[in-house]
């Protein structure tokens, strides 16, 4: 006589159960992922504490690439003042060289450093808000005011200054985070490549990228250490300094994630995971609270999300902001369907770099906070000339050890990023928009 299903499913069931989860853990993906979670939460693989006259080394490499900046964009500036160019959003006359190295957005961190916010925002007869200083985070020009106001210096030399002193802050810091999650040689060319990039020279301009990008390298040097609450202070003055720190908050929520469930192989005591929380949540708050501040200031619904979108008009009209859009509809407006699979390859393209081996093995906050990064900025901007200083933040990836692997590699790449930061300050400073 058969036992009744009830006495059968206590011990049948499980052993399916778990049957079918062995077949899983041993099926192809599951021990790629396997292989995946392996390489992410392995031990930092730097090694620290640094050598004496590290910081003496970053100076010397931080400087000659300053002077690099400096020559190229003086030399830029020459060839345009002699052959009369327009410079800037209004095609003016060149003037003086800080004049050429505070135009474009930098003009706008000086207006808001001497008049604040304006109080009503400029549309056209469509009811569109147009391209207006609410765009700008008030960090960096509050600091331009405050230190203008206690040396008396111009506000110029001021806002270039301290974009030189965030770029040396951002450099140190990117090395002693690549010094923390690989190996030594790894991380001191990934410190050459973020020093001569093609971009790099945004460090000499009255921009705030040195500053943000100095907060962020800072931020995610706390996490790797596990001093969370730490970050807090620090990721608060960098959710007002450039839009960005949403992508820190959802880096630190996946490392939360990740360590709760390994909690009993990882313990996750009450201070770190609180730490965590608090910051994480604080951040996120922080990085959404600029629009209902200007639309406070301004009485004005998404001020700030509707001024964003304000510089959209030229290039895709004016239909509303919806998440995970501007890629595709850049793509689309301009370049049809095959705009559209350019995009998708691009997101296959990032998903194997944070699937590859190497970038794994950056750690589990470095890959955490890259995707993030990747995905914000796939989720909320559209892509045009400043993509390629937008995604300067996510320099921890070049601590990848491809980019380093062979004299050859670093010759042509080092090589590479100086033909392509005379184009990018010819045609992203000089001629056109950065």
């Amino acid at each position: 006589m058969s036992a009744p299903p009830s006495q059968l499913s206590p011990r049948t069931v499980p052993t399916r159960l778990g049957d079918r989860g062995r077949r899983l853990l041993d099926s192809r993906a599951g021990r790629a992922l396997r292989e995946y979670a392996a390489d992410v939460l392995q031990k930092p693989q730097g090694v620290v504490p640094l050598e004496r006259g590290a910081f003496t080394k970053v100076l010397l490499l931080w400087a000659v690439a300053r002077l690099v900046n400096v020559g190229m964009l003086w030399g830029f500036y020459s060839i345009a003042k002699a052959a009369r160019w327009g410079f800037g959003p209004d095609d003016e006359r060149l003037g003086t060289f800080f004049d050429y190295l505070t135009g474009w957005d930098a003009d706008r961190y000086g207006q808001i450093a001497a008049q604040g916010y304006p109080t009503s925002l400029p549309m056209n007869v469509s009811g569109d808000i147009l391209p207006n200083n609410w765009a700008f985070l008030p960090v960096f020009p509050f600091l331009i005011r405050t230190l203008s106001g206690a040396t008396g210096l111009g506000w110029q030399v001021v806002a270039v200054l301290l974009s030189v002193a965030a770029g040396l802050g951002a450099t140190w810091l990117l090395f002693v985070l690549l010094r923390t999650v690989t190996a030594p040689r790894s991380a001191w060319w990934g410190t050459v490549i973020f020093s001569f990039a093609p971009l790099s020279f945004i460090m000499v301009l009255g921009y705030s990228e040195g500053l943000f990008m100095m907060l962020m390298f800072a931020s995610m040097l706390l996490a790797i250490k596990r001093q969370y609450i730490w970050i807090l202070p620090i990721g608060l003055v960098a959710a007002y300094t450039r839009p960005g720190v949403l992508a820190l908050a959802l880096g630190l929520g996946i490392v939360f994630a990740v360590r709760f469930f390994r909690r009993r192989v990882d313990p996750f005591p009450f201070r770190e995971w609180a730490g965590l929380f608090v910051t994480g949540m604080g951040l996120a708050a922080a990085g959404l609270s600029w629009n209902h501040i200007a639309q406070a200031a301004t009485g004005t619904h998404n001020a700030y999300i509707r001024t964003e979108i304000g510089w959209w008009i030229d290039f895709v009209g004016n239909d509303e902001f919806m998440p995970f859009t501007p890629w595709f509809r850049q793509a689309g407006t301009w370049l049809g369907p095959v705009g559209i699979l350019i995009v998708v390859a691009i997101v296959v393209g990032f998903a194997m770099l944070m699937w590859s081996r190497p970038v794994r093995r950056l750690g589990l906050m470095v890959v955490a906070y890259s995707f993030s990064y990747g995905l914000y900025l796939f989720a909320v901007f559209l892509p045009q000339q400043s993509t390629f200083r937008l995604i300067m933040p996510m320099a921890p990836l070049f601590g990848d050890e491809r980019w380093s692997s062979t004299p050859r590699r670093r010759t042509a790449i080092l090589a590479g990023c100086l033909v392509l930061q005379v184009v990018a300050i010819l045609l992203l400073w000089t001629r056109g928009n950065p």
